[in-house]
């Protein structure tokens, strides 16, 4: 939409180095803006220092304006303030679907119309499209094995009509030989693959340091109550791990529950962890419109990010609950996880699992 202005969040990466590109190709007045939402020492990662000097050189070649706005109190509450506090309650949380909830979305998109832009755009691999029935949605990118809209399930409907995504329609190879005929830097830059803040992967280790809580040990216990041996504390542990466990057990286990009030964690074998339902809170419509209380409807569903997915029915179960109900038992379902299902390639809603 030529003379649309639309700012462009500049992770430092290729994606969103080539998204720039494409838009200004395209016909866009096109801003550059990293979002600042490191914390104190923290220089490496998607958003931290080295990546705003990537991004500022890219910005350069593009000769576009390029902007560094500070979202550190934003992305402090609405991301590591409810990670902490997931893991504490013995729930697994998925930090970049908050972090693109209320931040690369909800506070771009409030700072974006300050200054006078009509869009925000992004590196992701997904695509927007309005369906049928005038609603917005994400669908899938053209290419699978970078297919991030699982991540991307909670935007509103606003948020969508105000969001452009033009790296969904490539593959991350056409992406990366795109940069490197622009003679862009970040043209053969690794990917970003653990959580920003935590890039030592010491999730217990930042929970105690940023809380100044330390979990106390407790027991591992099987579904009957036998106990088999002494755990490190709740925030070492999530459903479905084998490894790390210390149990000499002589055969393959896996941790099968969490319980927080009684500080156990409950050790099953692989059938035990297979579950044919699950239900949900937090509940965001996105192809679809809201369903009534009692409605059901067909899908396929996502439990985790690599998840290829599994035909089921999500029934509407409660004002802010669904239920979904799979044809075929699933591995390991975690609550604090998200559950997304999707209908035509396309995101239909999700919640996060209880």
């Amino acid at each position: 939409m030529p003379g649309k202005k639309v700012i462009v969040g500049m992770s430092g990466g290729v994606d969103s180095s080539v998204a720039a590109y494409l838009l200004k190709e395209q016909g866009y007045e096109v801003l550059g803006v990293t979002m600042q939402i490191w914390q104190e020492g923290e220089e490496e990662g998607c958003c931290g220092l080295s990546a705003v000097e990537d991004a500022r050189r890219v910005a350069r070649l593009l000769d576009i304006p390029y902007y560094v706005l500070n979202f550190k109190q934003e992305f402090q509450k609405a991301v590591m303030d409810y990670f902490a506090r997931e893991y504490l309650s013995g729930r697994t949380p998925n930090p970049c679907i908050a972090c693109n909830r209320y931040v690369k979305w909800e506070a771009l998109l409030d700072r974006a119309r300050v200054l006078g832009a009509d869009y925000i755009a992004t590196g992701h691999y997904a695509r927007i499209e309005k369906c049928a029935n005038g609603r917005y949605a994400v669908k899938n990118s053209v290419t699978s094995g970078k297919d991030q809209t699982y991540a991307l399930y909670r935007l509103t409907q606003e948020q969508l009509r105000h969001t452009l995504m033009p790296v969904g329609s490539y593959t991350k190879e056409q992406i990366r030989e795109l940069a490197d005929k622009l003679g862009l830097p970040v043209a053969g830059k690794r990917d970003s693959q653990e959580i920003c803040f935590i890039p030592d992967k010491d999730y217990a280790g930042f929970i105690e340091r940023y809380t100044g809580i330390r979990m106390p040990e407790g027991n591992f216990v099987t579904e009957q109550g036998e106990i088999l041996g002494r755990h490190k504390g709740i925030t070492h542990y999530t459903i479905g791990q084998r490894r790390g466990l210390g149990l000499p057990m002589g055969r393959r286990v896996f941790v099968k529950e969490i319980r927080p009030r009684t500080n156990e964690v409950v050790i099953g074998e692989g059938e035990e962890v297979f579950s044919d339902s699950l239900e949900a809170d937090r509940v965001n419509y996105m192809a679809v419109p809201e369903p009534k209380i009692g409605e059901a409807g067909r899908y396929t569903a996502k439990i985790r990010y690599g998840h290829k997915g599994t035909a089921c029915t999500v029934t509407r179960v409660g004002e802010d609950r669904i239920r979904c109900d799979f044809d075929e038992p699933v591995r390991a379902v975690t609550p604090g996880q998200a559950v997304v299902f999707y209908r035509d390639g396309r995101v239909a809603g999700g919640g996060t699992i209880l």
